[in-house]
């Protein structure tokens, strides 16, 4: 498997908001669509959000989250990861709910508290599609992204009780250490899974230099072997950190949950065309794409 890269698409998220693209998903169904799009055209797992049908607003709700789930599960063979994140602003068991109605193979589990701010949307919206849209974006400004060890230590339980793996979100270097804290309590076996996230305002920027310092110190506090890393990049940034993590052997998500655009200036109108795009890097850097039955295996799931 050593050759294989794992492609992850970021369907939806619940950051950019439905004035931003008339292509961002927010129905289930749409959603759905999406997942198994995404899939087709290379992703071996899909990380997934729901939102309110009516306004595109990020939603807990747990029947939304099971319905996309069973609706991607039905259509194709792809590892679903649902967020645990959810929105900033939700509560812990209001992010958590949907973990053992779901049961996914995957699930984020955020390392660390981080300012994630984006309340510079803000700025760009002139004619909001919904009322609640700027709201939600300027309160970035205000309201931290908390996961005390409390919650993490609970959403590590809650997981392994319903059969699902935690993707550690990391925004900032020392989140590494947290994870370590918890394998040497004996809550966390190896290999875990890193999801590393740059570019964030208030988290490490996405930069080559930043990228080869995650890996390296994930490789001298966790130690090599014990750990799966992918990365992730916020906006712009997106396809080079992606394909830097690919040179170095790791592994990436894209999707339009963290970039919008496919090329400078233009909207990706679909979450296959950035995995696509994706695949096609990887195959030219002499990377193959895995399959999710390898990728079940190198992530080491059920």
């Amino acid at each position: 498997m050593g050759n294989k890269v794992i492609l992850t698409a970021a369907v939806t998220g619940a950051v950019h908001i439905p004035s931003m693209s008339p292509y961002l998903p927010v129905t289930p169904d749409r959603i759905i669509e999406e997942a198994v799009a995404a899939n087709r055209a290379g992703a071996a797992v899909v990380h997934l959000h729901a939102r309110d049908p009516k306004d595109g607003r990020p939603s807990s709700d747990t029947a939304l989250m099971k319905y996309i789930t069973d609706g991607v599960r039905a259509q194709c063979g792809v590892v679903v990861g649902i967020t645990t994140g959810g929105a900033i602003g939700m509560g812990i068991q209001e992010r958590l709910a949907s973990v053992p109605v779901c049961r996914a193979e995957l699930a984020s589990c955020n390392a660390g508290s981080v300012n994630f701010c984006f309340s510079g949307i803000a700025d760009k919206i002139s004619q909001p599609l919904y009322d609640w849209e700027l709201p939600f974006v300027k309160n970035t400004y205000t309201v931290p992204f908390a996961n005390t060890f409390k919650d993490i230590e609970d959403y590590i339980r809650v997981m392994a009780d319903h059969g699902t793996k935690p993707e550690f979100e990391v925004y900032e270097v020392g989140m590494i250490s947290n994870i370590a804290y918890f394998m040497k309590k004996g809550l966390l076996k190896a290999p875990v899974y890193l999801q590393f996230v740059t570019g964030v305002m208030g988290g490490i920027p996405a930069t080559v230099d930043n990228l080869l310092f995650l890996v390296n110190t994930a490789r001298q506090v966790l130690g090599e072997g014990n750990f799966v890393w992918s990365c992730a990049a916020a906006g712009r940034n997106q396809f080079d950190i992606a394909a830097t993590a690919i040179v170095l052997g790791g592994n990436v998500r894209v999707g339009l949950e963290d970039n919008l655009y496919i090329s400078k200036g233009q909207l990706a109108q679909s979450n296959a065309e950035p995995v696509a795009k994706m695949a096609r890097i990887a195959h030219e850097l002499g990377r193959e794409v895995a399959t999710p039955e390898e990728a079940r295996q190198m992530l080491g799931l059920k």
